[in-house]
């Protein structure tokens, strides 16, 4: 697989990007090299081309540098959809702008025209990165918890394939609870894409506050599984910040009540 990398990151690498994005690149992925020791699966699942839709559970604030690491040896340019805040730190949000990342103001106008710049990139042949929990997960062992519906708008405006990506191990380098921050060279972390979600149930479907909570419910449950999978546990259920999760809603799905 290591040669298969190499060679999907040498593609990304002959592309016109730019002086700033292959600045990033060169800054960013010796360390992260040295400082992992990644597991990386299912590379064959990220198109080559043409817009995709990566959807990631979020267990560390580290986890972007992670996956974007990934999404580059396989072959695409990562837009991350960030808080806005990261974009308003001085030279830093120059910077993220320079290589094509998105903000989001949540709980404004501006969430929307965030998604609005979503759209236009994915329909423009870029891979786009959402987060579907919205920040890192509060679940207590760090499970993926319930998704928003910012990813369900994305695919029902774009038709795009939705690629679940789950992530493990960035929680040892920086974990979202203690705020401690331990850079040691070969920290595992794995990230595994799994084959585009079937969505076809919901072609054609309009915008209702059904359909986004349960087609953001499906990807959630997926990542579940896919995480599950890595951590080699049985995963509880879908986790809602501030109300007791509900085992037998978690599994079916069938309230369609609103992604917190």
């Amino acid at each position: 697989m290591g040669g298969a990398r190499t060679w999907k990151g040498e593609r990304v690498g002959r592309r016109r990007l730019g002086f700033w994005r292959r600045f990033v690149v060169a800054a960013i992925k010796p360390p992260l090299t040295l400082m992992t020791r990644r597991d990386w699966r299912g590379m064959e699942h990220i198109p080559a081309d043409g817009g995709v839709i990566v959807a990631v559970n979020h267990v560390s604030h580290a986890d972007p540098f992670m996956l974007a690491h990934f999404l580059y040896d396989s072959g695409r340019w990562p837009q991350f959809l960030g808080k806005a805040s990261v974009f308003q730190v001085a030279v830093v949000g120059w910077l993220l702008r320079q290589v094509r990342q998105i903000p989001v103001q949540r709980g404004t106008v501006d969430a929307a025209r965030a998604l609005d710049a979503a759209i236009a990139a994915v329909k423009a042949g870029d891979a786009v990165v959402i987060y579907p929990e919205g920040t890192t997960t509060k679940e207590p062992d760090l499970w993926p918890m319930r998704g928003k519906t910012g990813v369900a708008r994305l695919w029902l405006a774009t038709g795009a394939p939705v690629v679940p990506v789950a992530v493990w191990g960035p929680q040892a380098i920086f974990h979202p609870r203690t705020g401690k921050l331990r850079l040691r060279p070969r920290t595992p972390v794995t990230v595994v894409a799994g084959p585009p979600l079937d969505l076809s149930e919901f072609a054609g479907a309009g915008a209702t506050t059904a359909t986004v909570n349960r087609i953001a419910e499906v990807v959630m449950l997926r990542l579940r599984e896919m995480v599950a999978e890595i951590r080699g546990a049985a995963p509880p259920p879908l986790w809602s910040p501030g109300a007791p999760p509900d085992a037998a809603t978690a599994e079916s799905g069938a309230d369609g009540g609103p992604a917190r």
